[in-house]
């Protein structure tokens, strides 16, 4: 059977039309990838440069390049003549359905990379968060690893860190050790404070500035409280802190001061009936 002129024409047009969206369809592709894996490389090196974690950086990346490649698909198979509208709105309603069934751990998802990123903590920073008080082991994805000072393991979902105070105890170089110690009513001021004064003084770890405050802080019911205050290197905080609770006592005891201790004076009276 012999095809007519008409129909060779025909067929040739046709082979020519689709031949030249699927050429302009696979030009897209190959085009559409390279471009595609320079982007993802380009958000790598730049991740890299502000020191992301790395498997942060990964998963980042290929979601990225993910993303890139379907928007490259469906160019590419739009060229070549098929509706994508309907494929978008499929892509769409599955999407918005697996973002409800995974909202919770999509938070927990972008609150950790809103971590790694501005970094109000990091690995060995001693935090509290939302009245939990730990040494950060971890930043994960979903999670962070914590542990507490007597070694319990905490593991809290990083929404609900983003959504809380956040206290970091270390993230500066010095912090200033707060102390409260008592004298009697009887003791001398003067020679309470100029004892405050010289422990303090003799302790290599308080620094020398900021200068240290000591002064009396309130008259209590059994005690004139004086507050102590040098400042310390963050990491000597508690070996500073106990040690002078010890030293302190030490000392006014030798000085012949006293630590009072509550009393309460207690008056009995007699009735007339009791005689």
């Amino acid at each position: 059977m012999e095809l007519s002129q008409e129909q060779i024409d025909n067929i040739v047009t046709l082979v020519t039309d689709y031949g030249l969206r699927i050429v302009a369809a696979l030009a897209i592709l190959i085009v559409g990838k390279w471009i595609a894996s320079w982007l993802r490389s380009l958000f790598r090196k730049s991740m890299q440069k502000r020191k992301v974690d790395a498997a942060l950086t990964g998963f980042l990346s290929n979601i990225i390049y993910a993303l890139l490649m379907i928007a490259v698909i469906i160019t590419a198979v739009s060229q070549l003549g098929v509706q994508t509208t309907s494929f978008i709105a499929v892509l769409g309603a599955a999407g918005l359905a697996v973002g409800l069934a995974l909202q919770g751990s999509l938070s927990n998802f972008a609150s950790g990379v809103l971590i790694i990123l501005f970094r109000p903590f990091r690995a060995g920073d001693f935090v509290e968060v939302g009245g939990v008080m730990g040494v950060i082991d971890e930043i994960g994805i979903l999670m962070t690893n914590m542990h507490s000072i007597d070694n319990k393991a905490i593991i809290m979902p990083n929404s609900q860190i983003l959504g809380a105070h956040i206290i970091n105890f270390t993230v500066n170089s010095t912090r200033r050790c707060d102390m409260v110690f008592g004298i009697s009513y009887g003791d001398d001021i003067d020679k309470a404070k100029e004892i405050f004064r010289s422990v303090v003084e003799a302790d290599e770890r308080c620094l020398k500035d900021p200068a240290p405050t000591i002064a009396v802080s309130e008259l209590g019911d059994s005690s004139v409280n004086f507050i102590v205050r040098p400042w310390v290197k963050a990491e000597d905080y508690w070996a500073v802190y106990w040690d002078m609770q010890e030293t302190m006592k030490k000392r006014l005891e030798a000085e012949g001061l006293s630590i009072p201790f509550p009393q309460r004076d207690v008056h009995l009276y007699k009735t007339p009936e009791e005689g």
